[in-house]
């Protein structure tokens, strides 16, 4: 049937589009029918209707030619955080209304090149800042999954809550996300896929919207594992534009897949026992466990006796960076500009559109890195927190050193909660969201969340694995196995 295109896995597309029993246009139409019907669930925020069909009818030319790459055809979301050249690329800020950028970023570049094909830009926290999608000028994304016999509108997590909504809901076949403290994985986990952060250095960050730059990573959002082996592949790879950019060949992910681990060290950390974490987290942890244990890997307790201090230190240095990234936004050049009355000098412009074009998160972190940056407090926090860095950097290399393949932990400390039910009040509790995902960013590890299991009201629940740095194949297999062993099947109930 026509409108089961869009349910499709990017790796049964892939194979379906070479044998010719579907197009890249009866794919791509699908899927832009799929978004149509689907603004409840705000996930596409930007929909570029007519540059999908060109893209995937050049796709269907290339592909009719041989030997096309593998996402050639592929229909995809982008969240608004990569500037897409001639489309809006707001960063889901006010502050940047209007904006189209002259460019593509290198990540996108490496998508379109390969042929992918871009349905839209989805929904995101504003500048990346927030765990449930309710910090953007769009308004909340929202997750396709309810609670059993209860209509209550759920978070589909942040700050790529656009990007899982789209893909739990098959809107698209994958979605590009970043991650700067579990923007990636924290949204995977509650909305029942696959999401990816590589090692800080495999994808480039050139084109998109900065908002920590020692610890943002795009990665991809997927139905399944082996899409994301397939995303990442293409998504990689070395760029001179980015100085932090890694250049090391980039393995063939997918091939890598085979599912055997045994013989693998899979370390389990005693610090991520949390107070008060729901049992059914517990549960499912002690499950992949014994999943992992099955399927022949060993299992090892650990120690990470730094992890105590992560959110803290997170919640310092990606501060300061942001208050420096954010600087730029100033009215002067592009985006937004506040109406200036008679007698307003340069320093009043700064000030008002910034307070017009910020909201209160963003401004709430910039305040805080531009405080912790400052000459008394620079010390006390800013480089106390680097110091703290390093530590916890090098609790995984003692680890790792052991023989250690992967870490797993849970993804998030709950299920999807409902939007509005965190306090706004105290915007720590909000923050708490990401303690078991921090740790990976601050070390630049790569990270996945693979969806295992559901809790008693019927919404998914992830689990993470950590790996060593530049083993994102190695790393793959690994949730490969987890995936195989969980058999995770369940999708939302269409209610939108």
């Amino acid at each position: 049937m026509m409108s089961d295109l869009s349910k499709l896995k990017i790796s049964e597309a892939r194979d379906a589009l070479r044998k010719g029993d579907v197009t890249s246009v009866a794919l791509t139409e699908a899927c832009l029918s799929a978004i149509e019907g689907a603004n409840a669930l705000n996930a596409f925020v930007h929909k570029t209707p007519d540059l999908a069909l060109e893209q995937a009818s050049a796709a269907d030319t290339r592909i009719a030619g041989g030997a096309a790459p593998d996402l050639c055809g592929i229909p995809l979301g982008i969240k608004d955080l990569f500037c897409t050249k001639g489309v809006p690329s707001q960063a889901a800020s006010r502050i940047l209304q209007g904006f189209k950028p002259e460019y593509e970023s290198t990540v996108t570049g490496q998508l379109f090149g390969a042929g992918a094909v871009m349905l839209g830009k989805l929904n995101m926290d504003e500048f990346a800042m927030g765990s449930s999608n309710e910090t953007s000028t769009y308004g909340n994304a929202v997750n396709p999954w309810r609670r059993d016999n209860d209509e209550t509108a759920l978070t589909p997590g942040g700050s790529s809550g656009g990007s899982a909504s789209a893909v739990a809901a098959d809107l698209c076949l994958g979605a590009t996300g970043t991650d700067t403290g579990g923007s990636i994985r924290q949204p995977a986990a509650f909305t029942g896929i696959t999401g990816i952060k590589p090692t800080y250095g495999r994808c480039s960050r050139w084109g998109i919207v900065a908002f920590a730059s020692s610890l943002d990573q795009a990665g991809p959002m997927t139905k399944d594992v082996r899409d994301a082996a397939i995303m990442l592949n293409t998504m990689c790879g070395h760029d001179p534009k980015d100085s932090t950019s890694a250049d090391l060949p980039v393995p063939d992910f997918e091939a890598m897949l085979t599912g055997d681990i045994r013989g693998k060290k899979i370390g389990i950390p005693r610090e991520y026992r949390m107070d008060g974490m729901p049992d059914e987290i517990e549960a499912l942890w002690t499950q992949g466990r014994e999943m992992l244990r099955d399927a022949g890997a060993e299992i090892v307790d650990i120690s990470l006796p730094h992890t105590k201090y992560a959110l803290p230190a997170y919640y310092v240095i990606a501060p300061a960076e942001a208050s420096s990234n954010l600087a730029r936004y100033d009215g002067v050049r592009y985006g937004h500009r506040a109406t200036l009355s008679h007698g307003d000098g340069i320093t009043e412009m700064y000030e008002k559109t910034r307070a017009e074009g910020f909201g209160p998160e963003v401004q709430r972190r910039v305040m805080v890195g531009t405080y912790v940056l400052s000459a008394g407090f620079y010390d006390a926090y800013y480089n106390r927190a680097r110091k703290v860095r390093t530590l916890i950097k090098r609790d995984f290399e003692n680890v790792f050193a052991d023989g250690i393949d992967a870490i797993l932990t849970p993804a998030t400390p709950s299920a999807a909660f409902g939007l509005g039910e965190m306090s706004h009040a105290d915007p720590v509790q909000m923050y708490l969201n990401d303690v078991f995902t921090v740790t990976v960013n601050l070390a630049g590890l790569p990270g996945v969340s693979v969806p295992a299991g559901l809790d008693r009201q019927g919404l998914p629940l992830g689990l993470q694995l950590i790996g060593r740095p530049w083993e994102e194949g190695d790393l793959l297999n690994t949730a490969y196995a987890l995936e195989q062993a969980a058999g995770f099947v369940a999708k939302p109930g269409k209610w939108w």
